[in-house]
């Protein structure tokens, strides 16, 4: 049962290791000196990763359902440890548990961090936390299944439990479908990188930011995030991309190859997901205008650019949304917990998932008052059945009830309730922000001693595996 997930996992690490080698040639560029901590981590994870993938190599015909979990629960618990490698007593970063948790936040596409001065750090550093997050937000187990021909018919089960999306398959072959996704993952940062060159950023400045926003982790190279810059021609750009990072990658690829008006505007959870944002940016622009007194138009872009992040769990943040008032800590919450759409880079509970919450109330509420009505429940166009609606209540329960823990635990170790509760959301939703202000966007997690750390670390994983894979495969694995 084991030797697909060992030998998947020793070719995810070993890529992994190779590619250690880009912020070793980002830092020789601007400092003519390669940082010698990636080249010594390099070495070392692409050795394990090729060890581990050469002892167990061999032909895979079949990936059973619980090998797809392991492989992808595997790979998550595993890959934090060789990401924090060339972190260790690199800049600022001088304790292993910061090393974990800043390679945690970045390969989870959190965007959580420990630094105090992200501009003083190394390039080679700065580059490896964003690379982290485009890599983490598009899957990096999806790059396996396209790279390994050798997954066979039951690469299916890998790619289920990595990508959660709903839509029509609309190739044939899973290799044909990871290949599509990534070259549209792809020609979607290379667009954002242009723009926001073109917008004033320097190459450097416009790569880190578009593997942070596309891959929504929020991991920058200014302390000051996106509010650095200033430009509402900037935030303009990133605001987009932000929110195609939080629709279906299928429906890009979709999009291209039905060119079709009405696939664009059909798709109703790409619908319902605008919607909510246009409701939650509209009114609560007009009230934070209504009281702070500035003017409707900044107000607009304020609540627009940090409600897109939030919602998107992004975490690029372009004002301190913790002096907007007391109001801030409980909406913020509700959009980490909304996320975007399902098959996207986003991490929460996503949009899918609410729509068929909804789906089901709405069934309740009508055979309440009619008990002899037939009910079908739907999401969108999409007639949705109780196995649906189960998982679902499942998922959502998982994160409330993990959610409750980790806030509970770090409450034993002495910290208050609500930095606690801010501090448990950003990780398991994977937005990255905290909700109050010495851990918010002025804020930052050092202050917490190293159990924390640990803690929140594995609630990003568990966040990022959306809480009931771990659990599954923890139940099987029981069982057997």
């Amino acid at each position: 049962m084991w030797q697909p997930v060992l030998m998947i996992n020793g070719f995810i690490v070993f890529v992994l290791g190779a590619m250690m080698g880009i912020p070793v040639l980002i830092d020789l560029y601007y400092t003519n000196e390669p940082d010698f901590l990636f080249i010594q981590s390099a070495i070392i994870a692409m050795f394990l990763g090729g060890a581990l993938f050469l002892a167990n190599f061999g032909k895979i015909t079949k990936v059973s359902i619980i090998q797809g979990y392991l492989i992808t629960v595997v790979c998550w618990l595993v890959l934090p440890f060789v990401c924090a490698l060339p972190l260790m007593n690199n800049g600022d970063i001088t304790s292993f548990s910061d090393a974990l948790f800043e390679a945690t936040s970045g390969i989870t596409a959190t965007g959580a961090t420990i630094l105090k001065d992200i501009e003083s750090q190394p390039k080679s550093v700065l580059f490896w936390r964003s690379l982290l997050n485009g890599l983490g937000g598009i899957g990096i187990v999806i790059f396996a299944v396209a790279l390994m021909p050798f997954l066979g018919i039951g690469g299916m089960n890998i790619f289920n439990k990595e990508n959660s999306d709903t839509e029509e398959k609309f190739l044939p072959k899973l290799r044909d479908i990871a290949k599509d996704i990534i070259i549209t993952y792809l020609i979607l940062n290379l667009c954002c990188a242009f723009l926001l060159n073109w917008a004033g950023m320097n190459w450097f400045d416009a790569s880190t930011f578009t593997m942070s926003t596309l891959g929504t982790g929020g991991l920058t190279p200014k302390n000051n995030s996106i509010a650095f810059f200033d430009s509402p021609k900037i935030e303009s750009i990133v605001a987009i991309f932000m929110i195609a990072g939080a629709l279906p990658i299928t429906y890009f690829i979709l999009i291209l190859k039905k060119r079709s008006l009405n696939y664009i505007t059909s798709n109703t959870q790409v619908n319902a997901f605008i919607k909510i944002l246009i409701i939650y940016i509209s009114f609560f622009s007009i009230y934070l205008a209504y009281s702070t007194n500035i003017s409707l138009l900044k107000a607009f872009r304020l609540v627009g650019f940090n409600f897109i992040s939030a919602i998107t769990t992004t975490g690029i943040i372009s004002s301190d949304f913790t002096n907007w008032g007391n109001w801030c800590f409980v909406v913020f919450l509700l959009l980490y917990f909304h996320g975007g759409c399902t098959g996207s880079t986003t991490g929460s509970i996503k949009i899918f998932r609410w729509q068929v919450i909804k789906a089901f109330f709405k069934k309740n509420t009508i055979k309440a008052l009619s008990p002899n009505q037939v009910v079908v429940m739907k999401a969108g166009d999409k007639i949705i059945d109780d196995k649906i609606v189960s998982s679902v209540f499942i998922l959502v329960l998982g994160f409330v009830f993990a959610t409750i823990l980790f806030t509970l635990v770090l409450c034993l170790l002495g910290i208050d309730f609500t930095t606690a509760l801010g501090a448990v959301s950003a990780c398991i939703t994977n937005s990255g922000v905290g909700l109050t202000a010495n851990i918010g966007p002025s804020g930052n997690f050092s202050q917490f001693n190293d159990y924390v750390k640990y803690i929140l670390s594995f609630a990003m994983v568990l966040g990022r595996l959306e809480v009931i894979s771990f659990v599954t495969i923890l139940s099987k694995l029981k069982i057997k």
